[in-house]
C-alpha cells in the first residue's frame, strides 16, 4: 500500500511540473517530436499538396506525410500560397545572374498558359494576354501580361508591336519582351519579326529574329552581342488540329536538336473559340539562364505570329498567310 502512494505521488508530481510548449508550438498538449510547429506544412520539406489540374499534363504529385515522431522545423524556402495560386520557392541569389532569372537555373521545363478572356470570347474586342509560366509541379514562376494600348490591339491584330511584362512571386519585373512592327510574311525579308529581351528591363540580354525561308519558319537566338547562339525550326504548316505543335530548338549547324517549343493542343472548344493557348518548352538543364529567358521570349513570338487569331478569327497556318 504504501508502494503504491509513493508511485501516485511521483505521477502527480510530474504532471505538476509539466513542462510549458516550446515556442511556435500552440497545442497545451504538445509533446516533444509529436508536432509540427504553427503556421508551416504538415507534410515534409520537398513534397506538396496534389495541384488542381495537373493531371490533364501528365504529372502527378503525392503528399508525403510527417512520421511518428519527426519534428518538421521552420523552412525559409517553401511554396508561396497568395489567392489560392503555389508559387515556386524563392531561390538564393546567384553570382552573374539577372535578378530574378535564378529560378530558370533549377528547372529545364516549363509550361505557359495563356488565360481565358470572357470579354474577348463575347465581343471579339482583343484584351491584352495574360500568361502564367508554370514549373511541372504546378508552382508558378512567373506572371506574364501584355502591356499594349487598345488601338494598336484592334488595329494591328496579331502583327501588332507590343511590350510583355514579366513578374516574379515579390511583384517584381524581372523580364521584358519588346516587339517592333515588322512583317509578318516572308514577302518581305528585309523587314522579318524580331523581338528583344531584357532582364532586367533596359539591359538586353538576347534576340529572337526570324529568318527567311521559303515554307518553314525559322528563327535563330541571339545574345546580347547578336552573335548566334541557338536555331528554332518549325513544321512547314503550322495548324493545331487534334495534335500538339513542335517547334524544334536546335544547334547553330542544325545538326542536334537541344530543346523544343511545343504548341499543345487544347480541345474543340478551346480551339475553336478561343485563342487563349498553352504552350511546354523543354531546354537543358545547364543552358545559360539568359538564353532560357530568351527562349520564352521566342514562345510569346511564336504564339502571336502563328496562333493568335486576327480580327476574322482564321489561324496563320504558314510564313506565307
Amino acid at each position: 500500500m504504501l508502494f503504491c502512494r509513493t508511485i501516485i505521488s511521483r505521477s502527480t508530481a510530474m504532471q505538476a511540473h509539466k513542462p510549458a510548449p516550446a515556442t511556435g508550438f500552440s497545442n497545451a498538449n504538445y509533446e516533444p517530436g509529436n508536432q509540427v510547429p504553427c503556421g508551416h506544412p504538415q507534410y515534409a520539406p520537398g513534397t506538396y499538396q496534389g495541384v488542381a489540374g495537373m493531371e490533364n499534363y501528365g504529372f502527378q504529385v503525392q503528399a508525403m506525410g510527417v512520421p511518428a515522431g519527426l519534428a518538421v522545423p521552420p523552412i525559409q524556402n517553401q511554396p508561396i500560397v497568395k489567392e489560392g495560386t503555389i508559387w515556386m520557392p524563392i531561390p538564393p541569389s546567384l553570382p552573374n545572374c539577372p535578378p530574378g532569372l535564378e529560378y530558370l537555373t533549377q528547372i529545364d521545363q516549363i509550361l505557359i498558359h495563356q488565360q481565358i478572356e470572357l470579354l474577348e470570347i463575347l465581343t471579339g474586342f482583343e484584351t491584352n494576354n495574360k500568361y502564367e509560366i508554370k514549373n511541372t509541379l504546378g508552382q508558378r514562376v512567373y506572371f506574364a501580361a501584355e502591356d499594349t494600348d487598345c488601338c494598336t490591339r484592334n488595329c494591328c491584330g496579331p502583327s501588332r508591336p507590343f511590350t510583355i511584362r514579366i513578374i516574379d512571386n515579390l511583384g517584381h519585373e524581372v523580364i521584358t519582351l519588346q516587339r517592333p512592327l515588322r512583317c509578318s510574311s516572308c514577302c518581305f525579308p528585309c523587314c522579318l519579326q524580331e523581338l528583344e529581351v531584357q532582364a532586367p528591363p533596359g539591359t538586353p540580354v538576347g534576340y529572337v529574329v526570324q529568318n527567311w525561308h521559303p515554307c518553314l519558319p525559322k528563327f535563330t537566338i541571339q545574345d546580347e552581342k547578336r552573335m548566334d547562339i541557338l536555331k528554332i525550326i518549325g513544321p512547314c504548316v503550322v495548324c493545331s488540329c487534334c495534335e500538339d505543335i513542335h517547334f524544334e530548338v536546335k544547334s547553330v549547324d542544325e545538326t542536334s536538336t537541344v530543346g523544343r517549343i511545343s504548341k499543345q493542343w487544347t480541345g474543340f472548344l478551346k480551339e475553336a473559340f478561343t485563342d487563349a493557348d498553352n504552350f511546354g518548352i523543354t531546354f537543358p538543364m545547364d543552358l545559360n539562364v539568359k538564353m532560357k529567358a530568351v527562349m520564352i521570349g521566342a514562345c510569346f513570338l511564336i504564339d502571336f505570329m502563328f496562333f493568335e487569331h486576327a480580327g476574322d478569327n482564321q489561324q496563320r497556318t504558314g510564313v506565307w498567310q
